[in-house]
């Protein structure tokens, strides 16, 4: 069991297209005391001239702005310019990347800039006319040198070094935590709602009521196919009209995250016996303190919409409002059974490795699908391997992207927090869907009355998924579908469990085993109370 996903993560690595190429960093210094320095993303090709991993020990070098020329031939370069010994930029095009190497290393530069102004792409050419080129060549973003120069002046140092990755990022630790934390405080919150509602079941009304509201907060097979084909159709709309619905998914975010965040703040406050004041209006009566805490959940959502782009701390605020907004799902949506569950699993599973895996071989720039979606499309930008995203050089506006992932900060240093893929994410969908299942687990453990087996090995499994993605993810250095693993972990687990314990039958077929164990319980409590009162009177 333990070696059965290598079969599959071999299989897709030999079907994903690798891109000879790898990201770096230019460490640039002013002249200033004490000196300014800035680092830019770059791209190489380690085929070429590998680069230091390191700073230490590195003779930096002049950088010599020759933007103006493309560097094609020796004609192109006047014999009054020196640039012997120093890094020279020019731009791209008109040429291959060869050529304009040998007219750099034929004049004496020690490194070659190549400033491009529609995003970066590996340096590519002819592996024999390669192998006469012995200086660094590199892309740069036109945008980066004028920076550069804005910010450090005309008289700039530079070197090139491309840190060598993490094996493993610590950020994953975090996005570890809170995805088993979310998922399992969802499912018991669940729980916790299904034995209030227990409890205050007393009378056929209430009993009637319940089960018309249970009825409208249901998933029946129908609607979980209705469900991933909105899905399916959703994404497509926002793969073809991006720029427009990425709009209308944030102030759909904003919403429905600020009511979560209100939901979950509300449910902790109401245990709190002080502070009950009230007021009336129109003949309603409302806690003061609810009204506070609504205006402050309203005040968080439009904070961060305000300031959404700001990646030093938005993604904190972010993270709040998905982690509120995933516990309020799990805790709202009721799967009737089991059954549900795995028709909803398995088919956002196929939607998940279709549009992660298959649209590659479907789309014109050979791009996934979910990867365009999830990083937002860059128009002329480029991506390697699923995992790194190269924005355009030229941006006239902050770049919006969904807000349907929890973000954490990486927290070790490489080109990858450099060239445009500071975080590791985790979509709200690998923490929701799975959340459904440990739900209905918890929920099933109380009508069953079974110690939370079902909840807890759900939740374990769940965790178990997590560790399981991240270690794939470390070993083949590309982005992963998390339901991929966390799927197959959760049913299983749950799916042997109720074998185990001979209640297949009960787990499967749900809410009607459900239904009647309401009876049973509203009918045990109805005796007992019934009990009570003649002995009382005596």
């Amino acid at each position: 069991m333990r070696r059965a996903w290598l079969p599959w993560a071999a299989l897709w690595a030999l079907l994903l297209p690798r891109v000879n190429g790898q990201e770096g960093i230019l460490h640039a210094s002013g002249n200033g005391i004490p000196p300014l320095t800035k680092d830019y993303c770059i791209r190489y090709n380690p085929s070429w001239v590998s680069l230091p991993n390191t700073l230490d020990d590195i003779a930096s070098s002049s950088l010599e702005n020759l933007t103006s020329k493309v560097f094609c031939s020796n004609s192109e370069v006047p014999s009054t310019l020196v640039i012997k010994d120093k890094a020279v930029v020019v731009m791209r095009g008109n040429c291959s990347f060869v050529d304009k190497a040998r007219t750099a290393q034929s004049h004496g530069a020690k490194i070659l800039l190549i400033a491009s102004k529609s995003g970066l792409s590996s340096p590519s050419g002819n592996k024999t006319d390669v192998q006469n080129v012995t200086i660094p060549v590199a892309l740069v973003r036109y945008n980066d040198i004028m920076d550069m120069q804005q910010a450090l002046g005309a008289r700039i140092n530079v070197t090139l070094y491309s840190p060598s990755l993490p094996e493993f990022d610590y950020s994953m630790v975090v996005i570890f935590l809170i995805a088993v934390l979310t998922v399992a405080l969802g499912g018991y919150w669940s729980g916790v709602s299904e034995l209030e509602d227990l409890k205050t079941v007393t009378s056929p009304e209430d009993r009637e009521t319940r089960r018309k509201k249970e009825e409208n907060v249901t998933f029946t097979p129908l609607t979980v196919i209705i469900f991933v084909v909105i899905c399916c159709a959703m994404l497509l709309l926002l793969y073809f009209f991006y720029k427009w619905l990425v709009y209308v998914i944030i102030s759909v975010f904003c919403l429905a995250s600020a009511m979560s965040l209100y939901n979950c703040l509300s449910a902790l406050i109401r245990k709190i016996s002080f502070g009950q004041c009230r007021i009336s209006c129109c003949n309603k009566s409302i806690e003061v303190r609810l009204i506070f805490l609504a205006g402050f959940c309203i005040a968080t959502a439009v904070v961060w919409a305000v300031f959404r782009n700001e990646d030093r701390w938005a993604w904190i605020l972010q993270d709040i409002l998905g982690v509120a907004f995933c516990l309020n799902f799990i805790k709202t949506l009721k799967m009737p059974n089991f059954k549900s569950c795995v028709i909803l699993l398995g088919l956002l599973l196929l939607y998940d490795v279709f549009f992660v895996f298959i649209t590659p071989f479907i789309t014109k720039n050979g791009e996934s699908i979910m990867v365009e979606v999830a990083a937002g499309p860059f128009g002329n930008s480029e991506k390697n391997d699923g995992n790194l995203v190269e924005g355009p050089a030229e941006r006239s506006a902050p770049h919006e992207k969904l807000p349907v992932v929890i973000r954490v900060p990486r927290l070790e240093y490489s080109a990858l927090t450099i060239c445009g893929m500071p975080f590791s994410l985790l979509g709200f969908g690998d923490i929701i869907v799975p959340g459904l299942l440990v739900a209905y687990c918890r929920r099933f453990d109380i009508q069953t009355r079974s110690s939370s087996i079902y909840y807890v090995s759900c939740t374990i499994a769940y965790a178990v998924g997590m560790v399981l993605t991240f270690v794939v993810l470390a070993l083949m250095k590309m982005g992963q579908p998390a339901l991929l693993y966390l799927v197959p972990c959760t049913l299983i687990t749950s799916s042997l469990v109720a074998w185990r314990r001979k209640e297949m039958k009960k787990f499967w077929q749900g809410s009607s085993y459900q239904m009647m164990e309401h009876l049973d319980y509203t009918a045990n409590e109805e005796s007992t109370t019934t009990a009570n009162e003649p002995s009382g009177e005596q």
